[in-house]
């Protein structure tokens, strides 16, 4: 079915290829292949055909970092940047088995949501659900139950994927102590029925509840506005239970002894999620861009013949001649953003087309090398703009923000 829906694809592409379309500059990136071309195109299968590019049925297409659907014209834009998300295996290990198969999905939530699986509270998930898909990747998934403790003085629902009674019995704050006996045993599988009792054996218990401090655990999250945060989750305390055990022999109290404390209920942990959002945001005053993102770099210049390599230099590391509006950043970090468009004071738009740095940056000028750009200039027109500026990188934004700008 998969082959005849490709075909049917084709033949779409083939009939709306037969239309006149108004040519525009596209940027095509595969992997770490970037494509620069001109076309009157406006398929995405077409424009990947045409540049040697093979989509395979489970690959995905973002616009300008937004999901699209392969064989659909684009819609109109000032500037188009077309990213294949390529397939990637991925295992899934339950208590049923194994079961391969691909996905493009960002993360593994994301990818057994696709595969139609229902994700809920307690499951265990080996990476967690937020881990983004970059490689193929084996997971490992036990589902949760439901179970009701019964013991002496109270009732507990829980929900756990635990192994064991005790282990369940244990997550719950309910561990059995001394003499006391569960039905299942300690260290039989759950029951099938989800009914566990806890049965003390010849002692009574006093109990005292104290809380016990929730802790804060911050996460990313592409739903926020970078740079903000978001509560998901408040933080509840837990409780701690004080037990006094008091031991009968013949319905006599022969000894009353203070045990140690014991958790009933685990704190739930306060979820904060940090913004990976992106939000666009005028540059201000006269200048008619919009920026997903500004950053504070100390800036240097070149030009072709000032460049520090002994003669005149005019390639670079894009292909593009070295002058004004070609900027150069650190090599360690040229992959995450070469081709981006970014806008400085008092110099202009530029694009990042070059490399240099290195660990001369850090021990010569003394700041980061991310923090590092090299403004070019057409040879004899270079202005001293040596120090710190504003970058502010333009739209479109990519479809994930390089981890030294978050």
């Amino acid at each position: 079915m998969e082959t005849l829906r490709w075909l049917a694809l084709s033949l779409t592409v083939f009939l709306v290829s037969c239309q006149p379309n108004i040519t525009s500059d596209i940027t095509i990136i595969d992997g770490g292949q970037i494509h620069h071309v001109t076309s009157a195109e406006s398929v995405p299968l077409i424009l990947f055909t045409q540049n040697g590019i093979s989509p395979q049925p489970n690959d995905r297409v973002l616009l300008n970092g937004s999901v699209i659907e392969i064989d659909k014209p684009l819609p109109e834009a000032d500037f188009i940047q077309l990213q294949l998300r390529r397939a990637v295996t991925l295992t899934i290990v339950t208590a049923q088995g194994e079961q391969s198969f691909q996905s493009s999905a960002f993360t593994v939530g994301q990818a057994l949501a696709e595969a139609g699986y229902s994700i809920s509270a307690g499951d265990l998930l080996d990476p967690p659900a937020e881990t983004r898909i970059t490689q193929p990747l084996t997971i490992s998934y036990t589902q949760a139950r439901d179970f009701t403790i019964s013991a002496e003085e109270f009732t507990l629902k829980v929900r756990s994927a635990a192994g064991t009674v005790g282990r369940i019995l244990s997550e719950a704050g309910i561990p059995l102590i001394g003499a006391d006996t569960s039905v299942p045993l300690e260290n039989d599988a759950p029951p099938a029925d989800g009914q566990i009792h806890v049965t003390r054996v010849y002692e009574t218990t006093s109990v005292e509840l104290k809380p016990i401090p929730f802790t804060t655990k911050k996460i990313e999250s592409v739903d926020i506005p970078l740079g903000q945060e978001d509560l998901i989750q408040p933080g509840i305390d837990g409780l701690a239970m004080i037990r006094t055990r008091i031991r009968y022999e013949n319905g006599k109290e022969t000894n009353r002894v203070t045990e140690s404390e014991t958790v009933m209920r685990e704190p739930q942990e306060r979820i904060v999620a940090s913004g990976e959002q992106i939000v666009f945001t005028p540059v201000g005053g006269d200048i008619p861009y919009d920026y997903w993102i500004a950053v504070e770099m100390y800036a240097t210049v070149y030009s072709p013949c000032a460049s520090g390599t002994g003669g005149c230099s005019y390639g670079t590391a894009s292909g593009a001649r070295a002058g004004q509006g070609i900027v150069a950043v650190d090599y360690s970090i040229y992959s995450y953003l070469a081709g981006m468009r970014v806008y400085i004071p008092g110099y202009g738009v530029a694009t990042i087309g070059d490399t240099g740095g290195g660990p001369i940056i850090e021990s010569a000028i003394g700041v980061p090398r991310t923090k590092w750009i090299d403004l070019g200039f057409n040879e004899g027109e270079m202005r001293n703009m040596t120090g710190w500026v504003t970058v502010y990188f333009l739209a479109p934004a990519p479809a994930e923000v390089p981890y030294f700008l978050k």
